[in-house]
């Protein structure tokens, strides 16, 4: 076995002028075969040695409980079988011959070294290997629109109150992207704290009759609380755009074990929801778990098995709490209004 995920580089140096950012195997597949995949049997995931969450987006988060859940969620490393490293491996340079993903506007790049600091890691590496990843999901698998929306989604925050630019720079980088790349990136950061919250999907799908008459979203920009409003037909490629980002937070194996994990019912909910709508639009291809499955190449640790032993809905209104502690504390309102034409 070869460990897939090892390199993890430090953030860019100013004069480097690029995003250099390593893909791991699980990125790679995920981009060759636009799907998300359980790769159980293919991969030994063994806990991390040395973990430290603080230096992480999740390094504020509280409560005992929802740390120790995060904690041995994230602090895992992935050995890889020599089989499954020449397949994706080769996937992944036949995919990048066919559609190679777009250089990122050198203006951009500029921006997000010399005005941003993306120097906390992420779920799993950098977080610029989170960015560029999604850049170039967005780039292969949703390529009617710009994947500079995926790239800069979480510059205006992410769900744990950790924000890469200070609001006073956006004239900046707004001049820099056309009104709809500009709308895509606000809005992100607020819609991921509404899935969170749990109540506009459940309401969205409680009008599934009626979606042909929904005009817009109105919420709340994260990182000033300033009024939104997103039509309905950005808010379609938005959801796909979510229905994306989850591609990168999936375990890279025994899904059935997690299967209870908040992030991984929230993208359950919304890839169902988006067939249902008929709004499926990126390429997200992905198979859930039915059922209870005994883990390959992964042992439960006792911090797992304790996770795993917390029932589903308290789970998900743990994960409510958090996020609306976290819009609380920086005056972020969670409230939002579907407005519907007559």
């Amino acid at each position: 076995m070869v460990q897939g995920n090892v390199v993890r580089e430090e953030p860019v140096a100013p004069s480097s002028r690029r995003l250099e950012a390593s893909l791991n195997l699980q990125r790679k597949a995920a981009l060759a075969w636009g799907k998300a995949t359980d790769h159980a049997g293919r991969v030994q995931v063994v806990p991390m040695a040395d973990f430290d969450m603080g230096r992480t987006i999740f390094g504020g988060l509280e409560g005992g409980l929802a740390r120790m859940v995060m904690k041995d969620k994230l602090a895992k490393d992935v050995y890889w079988s020599d089989a499954a490293i020449s397949e994706i491996e080769a996937a992944y340079a036949a995919s990048e011959r066919a559609r190679p993903a777009p250089a990122v506007d050198q203006r951009l790049i500029d921006f997000m070294i010399d005005e941003c600091d993306f120097s906390m890691e992420h779920a799993d590496g950098t977080f610029l290997e989170h960015l560029v990843f999604c850049h170039d999901y967005s780039a292969k698998h949703f390529p009617e629109h710009s994947p500079n929306i995926a790239l800069l989604h979480s510059i205006l925050g992410t769900a744990t109150n950790t924000f890469a630019m200070d609001v006073k720079r956006l004239p900046k980088l707004k001049a820099m992207l056309s009104d709809v790349e500009a709308l895509h990136i606000e809005a992100f950061p607020s819609l991921l704290r509404l899935f969170y919250d749990r109540a506009l999907l459940p309401e969205l799908r409680q009008n599934i009759g009626r979606l042909d008459k929904l005009k817009a979203l109105h919420f709340h920009r994260v990182i000033d609380n300033a009024p939104l409003v997103i039509d309905a037909e950005n808010l379609w490629v938005q959801l796909n755009f979510h229905l994306m980002h989850f591609v990168d937070f999936v375990p890279a194996a025994n899904w059935a074990t997690h299967r209870s994990d908040p992030l991984m019912q929230q993208f359950k909910e919304l890839s169902a929801f988006l067939d249902q709508a008929g709004q499926r639009r990126a390429q997200v291809e992905v198979t859930f778990p039915q059922g209870g499955q005994k883990p390959v190449g992964e042992a439960p640790t006792l911090a797992g098995r304790l996770a795993e032993a917390i029932p589903m809905p308290v789970k998900k209104s743990l994960a409510r709490k958090s996020i609306r502690q976290y819009s609380q504390k920086i005056g972020h309102s969670l409230s939002y209004r579907l407005e519907w034409t007559n």
